[in-house]
This record gives structure tokens, sequence and C-alpha cells, in this order.
């Protein structure tokens, strides 16, 4: 099957030459799969994306949902796609066998579900959320959560949310309001208003459930004082049948830039227009330990961080291959050592400066996905690796790389859509392509599950000062392991390596800079900075581990990886210079500007 929104080569290529999903087969969790089960799934993934997802990308753009007062309407196609992609059960790909999963890596699983992502982000929204609540229920949930909530979600017939954000309170979740007022021994009335709530109501399926932060009377101050609640939209009787509908309303929907498809909502908990039981406030259920409802919600977080990696990776590659397949049919000017106007016209493919911008794409958009699949194969050793040495080895490098995933591909994957409106010209603006549409997507992938800033505080704050450095040694080590085999092959590949070693070294240089500057505020004003090379040092590295892994053989699909890593390497890597240059002078322009100087 052709497409032209994602490329099934370049995932065979990564999965199976580069990452060598196959031998997750040997380990028993993964037993009963193969190359052949992997396979089907990911043409069933491309034709389900490409009949029934990217079919309607247009008109759910065009045709945003619409808000009554009471209730969301979406076009009528989202939920048939969405009925399709659950009857495939797609919904349960790496869940475990006992509750209706499939148990296929997450390596695999991820490079299934790009193919959603390339065709409609805004519509995958809703099953890629829902997938993300069932993974914290059945990590944190009880067992009578998980037939309640989970089971029915997996089947496609409940939808999932995750309720975190506050509108006076953004991302600090500290300052939070909603309130949980305990009712019976395992239930609690919810009151609050939360903010910026994707899915949070709709006419598919048979209820909605909400995952829901708030706190309880007299709760320490801070996040330690955060709970976390199952709070649905319609109660679940013991016999799994629907019962009242629970004190969850809609105040409005907010009308985005992008992913117009999926709906974002303003919910009110405990307004009083529904009283289950006669009784003021929405019911809700305690999940995971009292005061650690933050630390369970990281983990829907964690998982949505990677789901925008995927999304912001696809978006950038559809938006790619469409500009490509237009650069090859549109014939535009002539070679500037052949002006004859008598001759032909030729596709401006043929044109240098469009030829940079198609080989500027292919660079963010490869290596956006080799990205994004590298973490989920992570995931995977995380999870199922034969040693408790190797998991946890696994575990230091995801947490080190998740704000990175999380960043790079939606910063750089919005330069990519940038350059595909670029390619095309007038007609790169217009309503007439998909270009524009996609370019407005992306935009959104910087602020979703965490701004770009606050992925920069974590990766520096955290993840790499506050372990003492060992997320970024984890990091540096495995580049190095790239690094040497890259330099005992010799040639183009060692002074790859080179080039790429220096750059980690003046990274940890730096970092060691800025953590001895003991000035918190001057530390943190240097994160974004820090992110950004941090980030381009990553892609570079899976750029050098895509050149190792085409070897020697021949073809324009393997020669096309070659020269993409030319232009990371000549192009994008040079970049960081600069940048570590700034966080050597722990610059303090930003942090010295005063608010009445603007």
């Amino acid at each position: 099957m052709s497409s032209s929104i994602l490329s099934a080569r370049d995932l065979e290529f990564l999965l199976y030459e580069w990452l060598d999903v196959e031998k997750l087969s040997e380990r028993p969790r993964f037993a009963a799969h193969s190359r052949d089960t992997y396979d089907a799934l990911l043409e069933l993934s491309e034709r389900l994306a490409t009949d029934h997802f990217a079919s309607h990308y247009r008109a759910g753009d065009e045709h945003e949902p619409q808000f009554d007062g009471t209730n969301i309407t979406l076009i009528p196609q989202i939920g048939a796609a969405i009925e399709q992609f659950a009857k495939a059960d797609l919904m349960a790909l790496p869940f475990d066998e006992e509750v209706g999963g499939m148990q296929v890596p997450r390596t695999v699983n991820a490079a299934a579900l790009a193919w959603f992502s390339a065709a409609n982000w805004g519509t995958f929204v809703y099953p890629a959320l829902t997938i993300a609540n069932v993974g914290l229920l059945l990590e944190h949930g009880s067992a009578e959560h998980i037939a309640r909530f989970v089971i029915p979600m997996l089947k496609g017939r409940f939808h999932g949310t995750m309720a975190l954000s506050e509108a006076h309170a953004g991302s600090s979740l500290a300052d939070i309001k909603t309130r949980a007022i305990p009712d019976s021994d395992d239930t609690f009335r919810i009151f609050g208003s939360k903010m910026w709530i994707s899915g949070g109501d709709h006419d598919m399926g048979e209820n909605i459930v909400h995952l829901v932060l708030a706190k309880l009377p007299g709760a320490p101050a801070g996040s330690k004082g955060i709970y976390l609640f199952i709070v649905p939209k319609y109660l679940v009787n013991a016999d799994g049948s629907i019962g009242e509908r629970n004190d969850v309303v809609i105040s409005g929907i907010n009308h985005k830039l992008g992913s117009r498809a999926a709906v974002n909502t303003a919910p009110v908990f405990g307004d009083g227009a529904f009283r289950p039981g006669g009784k003021a406030g929405a019911v809700g259920y305690l999940v995971g330990e009292p005061h650690r409802g933050l630390a369970c919600m990281f983990h829907m977080m964690n998982t949505m961080r990677l789901s925008v990696c995927i999304g912001a990776a696809a978006t950038a590659y559809t938006a790619y291959l469409k500009s490509l397949d237009y650069a090859r049919n549109r014939p535009q000017g002539r070679p500037l050592t052949d002006s004859d106007p008598t001759k032909p016209q030729v596709p401006i493919t043929a044109h240098a400066d469009v030829r940079r911008m198609l080989l500027a794409q292919k660079s963010y958009a490869e290596g956006g996905m080799a990205l994004a699949l590298y973490c989920n194969r992570l995931l995977d050793d995380q999870n199922t690796a034969p040693t408790d040495a190797e998991r946890a080895a696994a575990g230091t490098l995801l947490d080190v790389l998740t704000p990175i995933a999380k960043s790079w591909p939606s910063q750089w994957g919005q330069v990519g859509n940038d350059l595909a409106i670029q390619v095309l010209g007038g007609a790169g603006y217009t309503r007439d392509y998909d270009i524009e549409a996609h370019w407005r997507d992306q935009r959104l992938n910087s602020i979703h599950e965490g701004t770009h800033g606050i992925q920069a505080l974590d990766l520096l704050g955290r993840k790499v000062l506050g372990t003492r450095g060992a997320g970024l040694m984890a990091l540096a080590g495995k580049i190095g392991e790239t690094t040497q085999r890259a330099t005992a092959m010799g040639g183009e590949a060692a002074g790859f390596a080179t080039d790429l070693a220096d750059a980690v070294e003046r990274l940890g240089t730096v970092t060691m800079t800025l953590a001895g500057l003991g000035d918190a505020d001057k530390t943190m004003a240097n994160a974004t900075t820090y992110l950004e090379a941090t980030g381009h040092i990553v892609v570079s590295w899976l750029w050098l581990e895509q050149f190792l892994a085409t070897g020697d053989k021949p073809g324009d699909f393997y020669e096309g990886k070659r020269h993409a890593t030319r232009y990371f390497f000549r192009c994008e890597l040079p970049k960081v210079g600069p940048m570590l240059d700034l966080l050597a002078s722990a610059d303090t322009t930003a942090l010295d500007m005063r608010d009445s100087w603007f």
C-alpha cells in the first residue's frame, strides 16, 4: 500500500534493521508474537488510518465540535473512525492478556499508532487519551476500578480523559482548588472546575471516565496534598450497567488554532446540575494512595508526553510527504545553467533551495520518529529486560529522554511544517492543501502535556541536576557506545563520531558550570537553551545510529538515510556550538530583565 501520510518502509527499517524488535519475541511477555504478527498489525493500522482517519481530516478541521450549552456534537466520521479502531482491538495492544490485551511490545505499538497520529491527530487524541487513562488505572487502580471502568474503555464503550489544569493555576498544579469531600468508605464528592480538558465531553460512547486531581480539606499545601480520583460522567453499577448521571457538566469549549476535531473543554464538577443519590457533588473514587495523586498522574502524563512525541513527529512526517509529492509534480522554472524559455519547465525538486527544504524536513521528521520509537524501546526494556540492572538502566535513560522526546519533535516538527508551506509557495498557505492545517496542528504540541519551558526545567532541574548527573551520564554512556562503533567503522562514520563526541563532552562541561553557580534562578534561566542543545545532540546521535544501521546496503532508501545524516551533522549539529557557548557564559540577560522595561 502506498501512503502519503507516513512511510511504511521507514517504520520497517527503524523497527527491524535498527531497533531489532524481532529479538523482543524471545522474552516471555512477547513470546506469542513474531515479525508476522507485527507486520500484520502495521498493515492493518495503515489501512484503517488511511481509510477511516485520513479520509475525514479536512472535515474535522473545518467543522469544529459544536456546544449548545448542554451537549457537544462531533461530526459523525469521528465516532465511526474510533469505532473501527476499537473493533480492531487496537485499544488493548500493549496490555496484559488477562484484561483482554495482546501484550504487543510498546515499540511496535507506537509504530502502529503512529499511522493514526499521521492520518488525523485531532481524531486520534480520543483513543490516545483513553489508552493512557487505562494504563494509569491498570498500574494504580483497584480490581473494582478495572472491572467497572478499564474493561469498557478497552472495548471502546467508554472514553477516558485527564483533568489536571485549572484556569487560575495552569501548569502550577500545586495551586489547584478542586476539592474532594469524603462521603462514604469508598467515595468522595468532588467540587471544582477544570480547564483545557481534551475529550471532556462528546456524543461518542456510553460514558466518559475523568481522572481528576483534587485536594481534601486540610490537606497540606503544595503537591503533597493532591489526590487522584475517577469521576465518571455516568455512575457505573456493580453489574456494569450504566447508572445515574454524575454531577459533571461542561461550562464551555475552547476554540483552538489546530487539532480542531479534538474537543477541548471546561468541565465543572459538583455544580448541582445533577445530584447523584440526592447529594451535592460529583461522585469520585480514590485512585492509589492518599497524597500520591500527582505521582500517580505522572504515569498518564508521561504516556501522553510520548504520545505527543509520536504525534509531533507524525505531523511533521505527513506534511513532509505531502510537500514532497507536490514538489515532484510541480513544474516551475528551468536550471540556472539552461534557462532557454522554449524548453519545458522542470519539477521544483530540481532547484537546490527546494531540495534544502525537503532535506531539512526529512531530517526532522525521520529524526523525530526515531526518537519516539527509541523511547518506546526503552520502555520495553524497562518492563521486560532479563535483569534488574538492565531494567533500571533503561528507566534511567528513558527518564532523561522523556522531556526531550516531548519537546524536540514539537519544536523542530514545527520548523519542518513551516518549510512544507514554503515548498508549496503561495499554494501552501491556502486551504486548498492540507499543509497549513498540519502547521496549525503542530503548533499545539509545544504546549500539550507541559510547555517547552516546563520540559526544559524538568530536564535540567530534575533529570540532570536532580539526579546528580546520573541521567546525563547514562545518556553520555549510550552515545559513547555508538561513537565507538562509528570510529571503528572509519570513514564518514568516524568523522561524525568525532563531532558528536566533542559536543557531548562540551555538554558535560557546561552542565558542571551551571550546577556550580550556586543560584537556582541563574541556573534555570538557562534551562531552555540547555534543552534545545541537548535535544539536537540526542537527535544527531540517533541519526548516527541510523547511518550505522544502513551499513553498506545499496538503494535509494539507504542512500537517503545516509544523506540525511550528512545534512544533520553538517547543518544541524553545528547549531549546538553557539548554544553551548551561551550556556558556558551562564548568561543572565533574560533573568535581569525587569517588568517595567518591556
